[in-house]
């Protein structure tokens, strides 16, 4: 069947919430995809930040070939190794208490609001309700991790929304102080906003924050689920900062290609939540957990530095462009601004045309390779990038 008949059964028979790249793949080996034509993309999205270890990773393709063999499902009504194990890890790694499993991002924030609430419900009753988060944030797409996120556009047909939250803007400790009223019991944070266009959490800002919730028992939410799991160097962006949160959720890059995310839980919150106050029928799927064990133990101390050298050297050679104007981020996460009248979804179709996926965001392009990027597999999207540049001058 050609790709043209493809696209035409997916325009038939597929909600159409996407945009689709016009471009079939079929297989990928580490940051190399090869698409329905036989003709290979050097991949600087991994999936939006999902494919940590690389595509088809043996390691992990063996953890989860291995356990879809054994066993699939059997739900949380009984014990399963992967989901222990994997638990296990997550708590000794981050110094976090407990770990409630999801199976995405957005349904990690959704359990991480509703134990901000059970928190602020059980020891503020009356007096506490409210969340505060950032303007320009991005939490997700259900209910409440909609409300949470500061983007009006996000917003639109899709009202009435969660009471309860307020906004802030990021980076300005005036507003954060104005906004963090009594009624405040949380703050959530993305510690670089990925969808709101790679923008950082200054450091400033962060103490700021973070004395505020020492000072009044408010909770600190982190939303690592772009930035967690190695992304930024660190295993989770928060270390940068030396802020240690009350909750974490992450998600994406868990799960190395599996749908898995998780909410840690810090010591004040670890008995908050009991005996069906939260659930989740496919959370801690033995498949997933196994692949998101064979993620954990990939991600050492030696592949960490591996991603801050290679994220210096990436930011390098972006801010050798004369058309890129600014690289903000961290780590791999890196999102550049360009030069006037150059727009980013032109840059990225072209780049798609040479051979090079590249994500966007706000109007920036957005680089989330794989962790386990080559050289050479980094300079060969550079050059691509590098001469689709040329096009616009």
């Amino acid at each position: 069947m050609t790709f043209e008949q493809l696209r035409g059964k997916d325009a038939a028979h597929i909600a159409g919430t996407y945009a689709r790249q016009q471009t079939l793949i079929e297989s990928g080996v580490g940051a190399t995809l090869t698409d329905a034509q036989g003709k290979e993309l050097i991949d600087f999205s991994s999936g939006i930040g999902v494919v940590s270890v690389g595509h088809a990773n043996p390691a992990w393709v063996r953890a989860v070939t291995e356990q879809a063999a054994k066993l699939a499902h059997v739900s949380n009504l009984y014990y399963t190794r992967p989901m222990i194990e994997l638990a296990e890890k997550l708590c000794a790694r981050t110094g976090m208490s407990r770990v409630f499993f999801s199976n995405s991002g957005t349904e990690a924030n959704e359990c991480a609001i509703k134990t901000a609430r059970k928190y602020m419900s059980d020891h503020y009753p009356n007096e506490r309700s409210e969340i505060l988060c950032l303007a320009n944030s991005f939490h997700g797409r259900t209910m409440a991790s909609l409300s949470a996120t500061g983007q009006p556009q996000y917003h639109k047909h899709f009202g009435p929304f969660l009471t309860g939250i307020a906004f802030a803007e990021i980076n300005d400790i005036a507003s954060l102080r104005k906004k963090c009223t009594g009624k405040v019991g949380a703050i959530l944070l993305e510690c670089i906003q990925g969808e709101g266009g790679v923008i950082p959490v200054e450091p400033d800002y962060m103490a700021a924050v973070a004395a505020l919730c020492a000072e009044r028992d408010i909770l600190l939410m982190v939303d690592e689920i772009q930035t967690g799991v190695g992304r930024t160097g660190k295993f989770l962006c928060i270390e940068h900062y030396g802020v240690k949160p009350d909750l974490v959720t992450l998600a994406k890059g868990l799960g190395g290609g599996l749908p898995i995310g998780a909410v840690l839980f810090g010591e004040k919150l670890a008995a908050t939540l009991g005996p069906g106050d939260h659930g989740s029928t496919f959370g801690a799927n033995p498949i997933c957990c196994a692949g998101a064990n064979a993620v954990m133990d990939m991600i050492d101390d030696a592949l960490l530095a591996e991603v801050t050298h290679k994220g210096d050297y990436l930011r390098e050679k972006l801010e050798s462009i004369p058309e890129i104007t600014e690289v903000s981020g961290k780590g791999l996460m890196l999102g550049a601004a360009l030069a006037d009248g150059i727009k980013n979804s032109d840059v990225t179709a072209v780049c798609l045309e040479r051979g090079l996926l590249l994500l966007t965001a706000k109007d920036r392009l957005r680089f989330l390779p794989p962790l386990t990027i080559t050289k050479a597999e980094l300079d060969a999207g550079l050059d691509i990038l590098t001469q689709v540049f040329k096009t616009f001058q």
